[in-house]
């Protein structure tokens, strides 16, 4: 092994000793003036080379990015009943579908607007894949209208169905509308497009208490949070979490992961 790997694995190792807590502290292995020799070498080098900071930082990342996703999963794992059979959440797609796809997003992100084009294209290529969406405004306390919308999708999707709800939740997305942009006359308008009018026919805010609920139980800490997973006999290997936005590519390689 030559110096930079050498010094690449000890610098990754004595990071993540400082970031992780011990039970107890390892022996020295050794000598303080060793110790002292060895941070002098390793000094001259990275500021020679910082090259290998940006490495170490890299492999950490993606150290921390794979236990986020296995903790993600495994709440998806204890949580699926609520992910997949709840009959409030708006649903498309075929009832044997044998794959699901959760989103949970808020009319009013910027980064669920982005999506909302990829997750178009994506139940357009797959149309037997059950399609779930979970109305989670999380910026409601900042601009109202990121709670109207979602509490108009559920009374669209309540009284007029899947097909219904689709155009809706599209018209939204298709305003252009996000980070407190969004109007009353724009929900107004996408819920008369998809043959709504009028008040809301019922209190939909259990709903959407329950919705946040659920996400936070499951771990996920902003919108957009979408989820790739079996309908039936799930297992952590065929469970992906995406914590945030996602191409049409990783969402459809998610998909082929579940069907095996």
């Amino acid at each position: 092994m030559n110096l930079k790997k050498t010094l690449l694995a000890v610098v990754t190792t004595y990071t993540i000793f400082q970031l992780t807590p011990l039970q107890a502290a390892p022996a020295p292995i050794f000598t303080p003036e060793q110790e002292a020799q060895i941070g002098k070498i390793a000094a001259d080098y990275l500021m020679a080379h910082p090259e290998v900071m940006v490495q170490v930082s890299q492999k950490l990342q993606q150290q921390q990015q794979a236990r986020q996703q296995q903790a993600l999963v495994l709440n998806v794992m204890e949580n699926q009943d609520a992910l997949l059979r709840d009959v409030d959440p708006p649903v498309t797609g075929p009832d044997n579908a044998k794959v699901a796809v959760i989103e949970f997003f808020d009319y009013q992100c910027i980064y669920c607007s982005r999506l909302a084009p990829v997750m178009e294209q994506v139940m357009k290529a797959s149309p037997d894949v059950r399609y779930i969406f979970k109305e989670w405004p999380i910026f409601a306390s900042r601009w109202e209208n990121s709670e109207n919308a979602a509490l108009h999708g559920i009374d669209v999707w309540k009284q007029k169905g899947a097909a219904a709800y689709a155009v809706y939740h599209n018209s939204v997305y298709q305003t252009g509308h996000n980070e407190g942009q969004l109007t009353a006359e724009d929900i107004d308008a996408a819920a008369k497009k998809a043959g709504v009018t009028g008040k809301l026919a019922a209190d939909y805010i259990p709903l959407l208490e329950k919705n946040n609920q659920l996400a936070r139980t499951l771990g996920l800490t902003g919108t957009p949070g979408v989820i790739v997973m079996p309908v039936n006999n799930a297992t952590p290997k065929t469970i992906t979490v995406f914590p945030g936005t996602a191409t049409a590519e990783q969402i459809q390689a998610a998909m082929r992961k579940a069907s095996n």
